[in-house]
């Protein structure tokens, strides 16, 4: 099943790409094409940025799918205290600029939980940035699990948006949010979840599968 529920550009980037335009419009009829280079060259990077690339959802229900394009930067069991309260598997996937930063829900579910945390801007790959940095989490309960995810800012970020709500039913792989300009995503899950990355895997938003439900 393809899963598009937003334009290939998302909104949140049409103020951004629409001024880049202009200035780059105005500057090559009133100076020259050299002076429009630097805003062309701008406004093809947040269209590039801003992008919702189609993704096939997996068929099965059981299957965790990635909330972020990006690199695997660890796997490890920590203490979730915020939300599952209690010892959990954490795959942290680090996003670079270039990739496409849409997020996707793992899993359907509702929302039980949802809390927007403010902090610094340190770079999104280093050590304990999603204690430190500025970030945003939602737990997704169904069923079968119950799990966490949060959106962390990086050095160049400076704002997580989310479209969903407390409460708000949403299906698998559905389109929740962004993190504007380089950012990190963990997911947090029970015991009852068989991760299926490691380390240095590349995974693709909504399609690669990073964990099942064995229960």
């Amino acid at each position: 099943m393809t899963f598009l529920d937003k334009p290939p550009i998302v909104p949140d980037g049409f103020k951004l790409i629409a001024g880049a335009a202009i200035v780059t419009v105005l500057a090559g009829y009133f100076i020259n094409a050299y002076a429009a280079a630097v805003p062309g060259i701008l406004t093809c990077f947040f269209i590039f940025f801003f992008r919702n690339p189609p993704r096939t959802i997996p068929a099965d229900e059981s299957a965790l799918v990635a909330p972020a394009d990006g690199k695997v930067m660890a796997v490890e069991t920590v203490f979730e205290d915020t939300y599952l309260n209690q010892q959990c598997r954490k795959i942290v996937i680090f996003l670079s600029v270039f990739d496409a930063h849409v997020n996707r829900v793992p899993i359907a579910g509702t929302i039980k939980f949802q809390q927007y945390t403010c902090g610094r801007f340190i770079p999104a790959y280093k050590n304990g940035v999603g204690y430190e940095n500025e970030r945003c989490s939602i737990g997704i309960e169904n069923s079968h699990t119950n799990i966490m995810v949060t959106q962390i800012a990086g050095i160049l970020a400076r704002r997580i948006v989310s479209w969903v709500t407390l409460g708000d039913s949403l299906a698998h792989g559905q389109l929740y949010g962004m993190i504007k300009f380089g950012s990190c995503t963990e997911v947090y899950v029970q015991d009852n979840v068989e991760i299926t990355v490691q380390k240095g895997d590349h995974v693709r938003c909504g399609e690669t599968i990073i964990g099942r439900i064995i229960t």
